[in-house]
């Protein structure tokens, strides 16, 4: 017995001698992948500075917002698929004459850039051939950014706590579905107003016909912990294409409420859009309808709102009556400047409201690769909306 047991324990650690090269060699694969993946990080640091002027009737003062926002993004290579990224802003004001929503200075009008540092991104991802998936906090932009985007254009941007799965099964054909249960809101990074929670599946597919024409389908449910009467599904489709000259876009979704609402409605969205090129000047020309029902107008709470319906942002929320954008846009680049002027002319969906009508300038200049300006004018004509209101942007940006 005890010599089969003095056998049996010199397998036992001829085995474990023999087999110790080739785990030692395997956790040295490992930590020379994980090795390999750290020094293929990326850091990269960016700078914004912005002067907001708002002249606003209805506030006797006049705001003067001068803010800088400081990034770093880090992210890491790539090992067995896994990689990592964190992004830190920091938003710092130079002159605080206005009203940041958090910083109490109500005698001035809004300018929507409350100061603060924030874990902009924060995530784990896993890349497969045509499969990723993302957990954490990250930045989730559809389309356009007409339903989900992330509000790039104010200084604390918005991002998403959630689960992000993109696949490609086939050429030509994608689909995006993320499951968020955080929205981390441009008014934060503190306050009651820096977080919306609740369940939001978020759905976007893609299909390419051809290098000319491309649609998406969609599907937006959104269910509001704290926002109840903001829960709706949503439901769309849009076309973008090219015929010769000719650029059309087409989109069209309906919702209804969802949820916890209150509300008890049904309202459609339309947006058509035509442009084409003479000589060196693209023209646009488009109509953008958010319908309404029961008084309650078709709402896009995750959008990038200042992209829509002029600079201004007199429509971040929609009217009980919907409203209705016909706007005409003009652009071209003039000794490296990039010129942009569009005119909207806006009205309810219903009840025939003229809300008012708006002008929208921009003039955009790269220095160099590293360095931009961008220069900015809006005018709000009031009839039956909101107030008179011109704004003025003057931006520096540097990425490096």
């Amino acid at each position: 017995m005890k010599t089969n047991m003095k056998y049996t324990s010199l397998a036992l650690l001829s085995a474990s001698l023999l087999s110790a090269p080739f785990a030692f060699a395997e956790e040295s694969s490992v930590a020379s992948g994980v090795k390999k993946a750290l020094s293929e990080s990326t850091v990269k640091l960016s700078f914004r500075a912005r002067y907001e002027g708002v002249d606003q009737d209805g506030i006797d003062d006049n705001a003067s917002a001068l803010t800088l926002k400081s990034r770093i993004t880090v992210n890491t290579g790539s090992f067995e698929g896994l990689s990592a990224g964190v992004e830190v802003d920091n938003v710092t004001d130079l002159i605080d004459n206005y009203n940041s929503t958090r910083n109490g200075e109500t005698d001035y009008p809004v300018v929507a850039d409350p100061t603060g540092t924030d874990v902009n991104q924060f995530f784990l991802k896993y890349s497969a051939d045509s499969f990723s998936a993302t957990a954490g906090r990250q930045r989730i932009l559809h389309n356009n950014q007409r339903f989900v985007g992330g509000v790039g254009w104010r200084q604390n941007e918005q991002t998403y706590d959630g689960y992000r799965f993109q696949v490609t099964p086939v050429n030509g054909f994608s689909a995006d579905y993320s499951y968020v249960y955080n929205i981390n809101r441009i008014f934060g990074p503190d306050g009651s107003k820096a977080d919306l929670h609740g369940q939001f599946h978020l759905l976007n597919t893609a299909y390419k016909i051809n290098k000319e024409h491309k649609i998406n389908a969609y599907a937006y449910l959104l269910d509001f912990d704290t926002a109840a009467s903001s829960s709706t599904d949503t439901y769309g489709l849009s076309y973008n294409g090219n015929f010769g000259p000719v650029m059309i876009n087409a989109a069209y979704a309906t919702q209804g409420d969802a949820g916890d609402s209150a509300n008890d409605f049904s309202a459609d969205y339309y947006n058509i859009e035509v442009g084409t090129k003479v000589s060196s000047v693209t023209l646009l020309a488009g109509i953008e309808s958010l319908g309404s029902d029961n008084g309650v107008g078709f709402s896009t709470p995750l959008a990038t709102l200042h992209k829509f319906q002029g600079f201004a942002d007199k429509f971040l929320a929609t009217p009980g009556q919907g409203i209705e954008d016909i706007y005409v846009t003009a652009k071209t680049t003039v000794s490296d400047i990039k010129l942009s002027a569009t005119y909207h002319d806006l009205s309810s969906d219903v009840d025939s409201i003229d809300y008012g009508s708006e002008i929208d300038l921009s003039a955009a200049y790269a220095v160099n690769k590293n360095v931009s300006v961008l220069v900015k004018f809006s005018s709000y004509n009031a009839d039956d909306y909101a107030t008179d209101t011109d704004k003025l942007w003057l931006q520096v940006a540097a990425n490096f």
